[in-house]
């Protein structure tokens, strides 16, 4: 019998990924045989090289949290965006090679485009890590200035763009009418919590847009539409950036 291409999603934890089901159900809904979809839970990236000797039949793969960034290092080529962002989301296999891609731009891009007004102006991100930087790159091309929360301030004292959640106040939320969650604060299981921000302070003329995407409605999105915000979940960008992957595996 015939094997089948192998591809996958790589993170820690992976108790919350949609991707096999997602990859899964397309396989079924355009009669795609001769693939098969797999989640590899890795305890640090450095156990990646041996999931591909495991795995010689594997031609793509999905990184999720926490390694879009600490990938790198293992991979023979970035592409262009991958390499402006510093951050890898996909990964295409061949001839043992590995190329880098980030289609986390894309899926972003075209998910907030429809809600993008006037008043958007300025972007507050929520987080820090490789997804906050496909978040940026994106808004910086359509011309967005973007500023960035983080707990961790002290080990980011160099960047000036960078508030702690401390500092949030009345002034810096109503002068950031986009925020955007760009870390795993609310997911699944953890559905009650919501990132530390004064959510008093939000106004109907804010957008915010969280990348998580289950549940569909996290409590930062709730939180907001209290105040009269819209509101937008990664379901959108989930599948933007997945079709994107797909057509990067499959190309020659």
């Amino acid at each position: 019998m015939e094997q089948k291409k192998q591809f996958g999603l790589i993170g820690n934890p992976l108790t919350h990924s949609f991707s096999k089901k997602y990859f899964d159900a397309k396989f079924e809904k355009e009669n795609i045989t001769d693939c098969e979809f797999n989640v590899y839970p890795l305890s640090t990236i450095n156990e990646l090289p041996q999931l591909l000797i495991n795995n010689p039949n594997l031609i793509g793969l999905s990184v999720t949290l926490p390694y879009k960034e600490s990938v790198v290092p293992f991979l023979n080529e970035m592409d262009k965006t991958a390499q402006v962002v510093g951050a890898v989301n996909c990964i295409k296999i061949s001839n043992k090679k590995l190329m880098g891609f980030n289609t986390d731009v894309l899926g972003f891009r075209q998910s907030i485009k429809p809600f993008l007004e006037t008043a958007h102006q300025k972007a507050l991100i929520l987080g820090t890590g490789g997804a906050s930087k496909a978040v940026a790159f994106v808004l910086k091309e359509i011309g967005i200035d973007c500023f960035f929360v983080t707990r961790n301030k002290m080990n980011n004292n160099q960047n000036d763009r960078l508030f702690s959640y401390e500092e949030l106040n009345v002034n810096i939320i109503k002068a950031f009418k986009l925020i955007i969650n760009t870390t795993p604060v609310g997911m699944f299981p953890s559905i009650n919590t919501a990132p530390d921000i004064p959510y008093q302070f939000i106004s109907d003329s804010h957008l915010l847009y969280d990348l998580v995407y289950n549940p569909v409605e996290t409590e930062f999105l709730k939180r907001g539409k209290e105040f009269g915000a819209s509101t937008v979940n990664g379901l959108s960008m989930l599948h933007q950036q997945a079709e994107q992957a797909w057509r990067i595996w499959n190309r020659d």
